[in-house]
């Protein structure tokens, strides 16, 4: 009688993605069967880019209340930021990676979930160290939500259609920051500075079931793929302990020019440690069987520069925004007028990342368009640092930048999504969020610095006056590793 051979053991990893709980539910057949279902899929992942920059404009404006609330300092709720951006940025290429191994789908929704929880928890929070500790769980829903979001639009609309989704998604970014100052500050004048934070549970709730019934599964069976049996799936956590170290190094080196208050030696050891954790970063990437931050795709021309490009333009979004409103002050103008004039900026975003392609020759690659959007950019900024602060001779600058980086910003995302092979979809989106990110930080530390320096109106103009070259080095950046066809 011949002995019936034993089945292996099941792995950790078996058991996981066996579970019910990673098994991504279809869409109802109604709107599967739709031949334009993806905009719906397109709308929900817009909803969580929305909530991200909501929350991130909503927040600065609750520090004089939660200074007056908890009876502290500005360095000390300047941590109700910082915690959060420290954890995001770590986490955002880890999620990624994780999320295309047991499904986008799943760990997008769970996102909403644990934002939606956290920011109830923030809101209930009766201290500040309470709060401190709910912002870096909320960062954790959103680095599931960033994650995914570009690699879920990339992914779930047509090849034509890919600049435009990404679009709309920019489009919607820019709608939640300039909500946000007005949002904030009605409800911290009339309200409370818990919703502040309770106004992103509702959204949550919404993008959570949005998502449970729009959008599509990440493996047409529902269930992810199962890894290879030689060991390549296993999670590469030094990789992931080196780059929370290294992210967070610089990010606290940056935020030290914000007013976190750190003495200057302090501030160059943290420099220093973040280029030493970075190299070793880069050696462990190398070796590692499936690294958190994959050296072949940052190593290919297109998507390096892509990269690149992508941290320039959210430096040059967030610059001005926090550099705007000084130099308005300095001028005389009232903070009312001045919160309309720098709304000129993301608004002229939104409309160029949706329609404004309609300005252009019918053609035009997606690398034409980035060029473009550079140069009005670089111009918008040159602008503003020639001609005296004013409300016309700001707006219309402004106007101008939001334009070009409106153009600039979804053509680039959609350049480098077409260059990331599908299987590392969220790991490549969760790269262009994590450089989003750090961008964003150096564009609010930057101003500040020069305006602690040079004061408000020298400082300024410097600063504008770099941004205007660091734009024009982005124009040159598009023709690196990318073919376009003149319009």
């Amino acid at each position: 009688m011949t002995a019936t051979a034993e089945p292996p053991p099941r792995s950790r990893t078996d058991v996981l993605l066996d579970s019910r709980l990673l098994a991504e539910r279809p869409r109802p057949r109604a709107v599967a069967r739709w031949r334009h279902a993806h905009w719906l899929a397109v709308g929900t992942v817009c909803l969580g880019a929305f909530l991200g920059q909501l929350t991130a404009s909503v927040t600065s404006l609750v520090f004089p209340a939660l200074q007056e609330r908890f009876a502290t300092n500005f360095a000390a709720v300047e941590w109700v930021s910082l915690a959060y951006l420290l954890v995001l940025v770590a986490l955002l290429a880890p999620v990624g990676r994780l999320s295309d191994l047991v499904g986008r789908k799943t760990v997008y929704l769970g996102g909403f979930a644990v934002f939606a929880l956290a920011s109830l928890g923030a809101g209930l929070s009766n201290s500040l160290a309470l709060l401190v500790v709910w912002r870096a769980v909320q960062a954790v829903g959103g680095a599931m939500m960033q994650a995914n979001s570009v690699a879920l639009v990339a992914r779930g609309v047509p090849e034509h259609a890919m600049r435009t989704a990404l679009g709309i998604q920019a489009a919607a970014q820019a709608l939640g920051l300039a909500l946000g100052p007005t949002l904030g500050g009605l409800l911290v004048a009339h309200a409370s500075w818990r919703w502040a934070f309770w106004i992103n549970v509702p959204i949550g709730v919404l993008g959570l079931l949005a998502g449970w019934y729009l959008l599509p599964r990440t493996y047409p069976d529902g269930r992810p793929t199962r890894p290879p049996a030689d060991g390549e799936s296993r999670f590469d956590l030094p990789g992931l302990l080196l780059l929370a170290g290294t992210s967070t190094a610089l990010l606290l080196a940056l935020s030290a020019a914000s007013g976190l208050p750190l003495p200057w030696w302090a501030v160059l050891v943290l420099l220093a440690a973040a280029g030493v954790l970075g190299v070793l970063l880069a050696r462990q990437e190398q070796r590692a069987d499936r690294p958190v931050v994959p050296p072949g795709l940052v190593n290919t021309p297109g998507i390096r520069a892509g990269l690149v490009i992508a941290l320039i333009g959210y430096l040059l979004l967030f610059c001005p925004l926090v550099l705007g409103p000084v130099m308005l002050a300095g001028a005389g103008v009232d903070s009312a007028a001045a919160g309309l004039v720098i709304t000129a900026l993301p608004a002229a975003f939104a409309v160029a990342a949706t329609v404004g392609g309609g300005l252009l020759p019918n053609g035009c690659a997606d690398a034409t368009r980035c060029r473009w959007g550079a140069l009005a950019a670089a111009g918008g900024l040159l602008a503003l640092a020639v001609l005296p602060a004013g409300r016309l001779t700001t707006a219309l600058p402004l106007l101008a930048l939001g334009y070009g980086l409106g153009l600039l910003l979804p053509a680039n995302n959609a350049l480098v999504m077409r260059a990331i092979p599908a299987e590392s979809s969220a790991v490549g989106g969760g790269l262009v969020n994590m450089v989003r990110s750090l961008g964003t930080a150096l564009g609010t530390a930057l101003p500040v610095l020069a305006v602690h320096l040079a004061g408000p109106s020298g400082g300024g103009r410097g600063v504008l006056l770099l941004l205007a070259a660091t734009a024009a080095v982005a124009a040159a950046l598009t023709a690196v590793g990318r073919a376009a066809r003149p319009c």
